[in-house]
């Protein structure tokens, strides 16, 4: 991991890997709650975590730089976000064909798998959901869809995600869902954040 200086009052940790990023969005989260780190924002990406609103950004990377992310403890069950899924995406066959296998063993692979959320991106409320193995990575359509429905579930390189509205798109679609992620008047506004474990239940 190198920490490195971005603008007057940010840090960026640029990761070795997005288990590395988990690590170090759980450890810096942990630490503010603590009050032993300030940082008006922690945001992880794919490879990288931002720390915006550092008062003193050279004795913070100096602290960060001593300390070892700990193990992240295990979730509690009502962390766990369960998302009432429709798999009947229009995208399915294609899928199945990357897979090599039919499109009930896609289906019963993404039910099964408990997806986290790594970093949140494109549009509020859309988080890019880890939990399926490398070698399952999808390529994205050659030419993206003008509009894909909100409530989309789609799948896109390693990650799945759900699209919370409208929007144009090019990532695989297997199925949809009726759950709001997006609410500007709640809180927090996305159903969907940083180290929220996800279920794509079948229904």
């Amino acid at each position: 991991m190198r920490i490195r200086p971005v603008g007057k009052h940010a840090l960026l940790l640029d990761c070795d890997d997005p288990d590395q990023v988990q690590a170090w969005r759980a450890e810096l989260w942990q630490r503010r709650e603590a009050g032993e780190l300030t940082a008006a924002e922690i945001v992880p990406a794919a490879a990288t975590v931002l720390l915006d609103g550092v008062p003193d950004p050279t004795a913070t990377a100096a602290l960060i730089a001593g300390w070892t992310p700990r193990p992240a403890t295990t979730a509690a069950a009502a962390d766990e976000v369960q998302v009432p899924t429709v798999y009947d995406g229009e995208d399915l066959p294609l899928v199945a064909d990357h897979w090599g296998v039919d499109v009930p063993a896609v289906v019963e692979r993404l039910r099964r798998t408990e997806f986290r959320v790594a970093f949140c991106g494109f549009a509020p409320g859309f988080g890019y959901l880890t939990g399926l193995p490398a070698e399952l990575a999808v390529p994205r359509l050659a030419t993206p869809r003008p509009r894909v429905p909100a409530g989309s579930v789609a799948l896109a390189g390693p990650y799945a995600g759900i699209y919370p509205t409208a929007s144009p798109g090019g990532w695989l679609l297997v199925g949809r869902t009726d759950l709001a992620l997006f609410d500007v008047h709640a809180d927090p506004p996305a159903r969907l954040t940083p180290g929220t474990r996800v279920r794509l239940v079948a229904v």
